[in-house]
């Protein structure tokens, strides 16, 4: 039968973000998938070393808005590390509260996308209303539904106090109610079962050689979580277990998310009981000494790595961020291995994308010729002859609009 080769993206209606995917096609079964980064690259990394560390703090929040408090948590971390400050212990306690929080408003968020995505839609109208309870939470423990803006280089900004903590108490209780509920809804949902069984297998061998982390990884059997295996905040003193499966498909990985989703109320009520008093915050320095730190942080998706150089001044030298994402994008390949098409939005999805704080700036290099930086206006002219080379011709969408105006 003959291949064909189709584009998806960068801008395409099953996409929330632009992202370039190329799948090959023999009748409806997929041959080969390729993803190019670099469509949505804002320079995050390059923009922290142009701002002061605290600015970067409330910069690095950007990078996602479902994992902010992962990415700023992480960078003060590797900060703190540099300064050699010790973060108070009630600050440590009120971070993984805030992660907590977090990892339960991305999971319901994700348990939303897979039914809408698999035809579900009353699925992501239950779990979409459930994440408003959180994320109200999270407003009024911090003022922010999203980009919480928690955290300062030396501890947290705000503090929790009873009436708060009740309020939380409240939440989880309700949360954990309606979890039981889809549990059991992912346990005995034939159609549910059906659809997500033996679909996006990645085995335990592929999910190690590949580099899976969070719950793609966990779903294929790898015991693997930041949480314990290099513990921070206060997770050191929480018990709680690391919930795997052995299905190594996108039902594997749906239970895995739901069991994360309990565990998550169980730390929470723990972190509230066992916090200590104290102050949340310790002076830190506007120049941060000379040295280099390298942070790790389970987020939601999986390990979120910083690594921070300083040079004595209160600019960064270097920023580096690698995202989860980056991580599980290129178990998707392996997973669509002679899938059907119809397959390929809920496997995509299984991993939990971000592509906003995936992409990557990506180098062109012609053989034979001297690399060179391109200035602002040099890259905008050779943009537009490369589109000019495809059939679209930029100055006369231009003259278009003037027109028009």
């Amino acid at each position: 039968m003959r291949k064909v080769v189709i584009p998806i993206g960068p801008q395409h209606p099953a996409l929330k973000e632009p992202e370039s995917f190329s799948v090959t096609l023999s009748g409806e079964r997929i041959m080969a998938f390729s993803a190019r980064l670099g469509y949505n690259h804002r320079g995050i990394e390059k923009a922290c070393e142009e701002r002061t560390y605290i600015q970067d703090v409330y910069l690095v929040e950007r990078i996602c808005g479902i994992c902010s408090h992962a990415h700023s948590t992480a960078f003060v971390q590797a900060v703190e590390e540099i300064a050699g400050l010790s973060v108070p212990e009630r600050a440590l306690y009120i971070r993984t509260i805030i992660a907590e929080l977090e990892r339960i408003h991305s999971h319901l968020l994700w348990l939303g996308v897979a039914g809408h995505e698999i035809g579900f839609d009353t699925l992501l109208m239950y779990t979409w209303r459930d994440r408003e309870v959180v994320m109200d939470i999270l407003a009024e423990l911090t003022g922010n539904r999203v980009n919480y803006g928690i955290n300062t280089i030396g501890g947290v900004r705000r503090n929790i106090d009873a009436s708060e903590i009740s309020d939380i108490l409240k939440a989880m209780d309700i949360l954990e109610e309606r979890t039981k509920y889809y549990i059991q809804l992912a346990k005995e949902e034939t159609t549910l079962i059906k659809r997500l069984s033996c679909v996006g297998i990645l085995s335990h061998e592929d999910a190690l050689s590949l580099g899976a982390v969070g719950p793609t990884a966990r779903a294929s059997g790898i015991p693997r979580d930041t949480r314990k295996d290099d513990p921070y905040a206060a997770y050191d003193k929480l018990e709680f277990k690391v919930i795997t499966d052995d299905h190594c498909d996108v039902y594997g990985r749906t239970l895995v998310r739901l069991g994360e989703l309990m565990e998550s109320y169980k730390m929470i009520r723990q972190a509230l009981k066992e916090m200590p008093t104290g102050p949340i915050s310790v002076k830190a320095p506007r120049k941060i000494p000379a040295g280099e730190a390298f942070s790790r942080y389970e987020a939601p998706r999986g390990e979120d790595v910083h690594y921070v150089k300083a040079d004595g001044t209160d600019r960064p030298e270097r920023v580096k961020v690698r995202a989860p994402t980056l991580a599980n994008l290129q178990t998707v390949a392996k997973m669509l291995e002679d899938r059907q098409l119809a397959d390929l939005p809920i496997v995509i999805a299984a991993i939990d994308p971000c592509f906003s704080c995936t992409d990557r700036l990506i180098s062109l290099r012609e053989p034979k010729k001297p690399d060179k930086t391109l200035a602002w206006e040099d890259l905008r002219a050779y943009s537009i002859e490369w589109y000019r080379a495809r059939g679209i011709d930029f100055t006369k969408v231009n003259r278009k609009i003037s027109r028009r105006n």
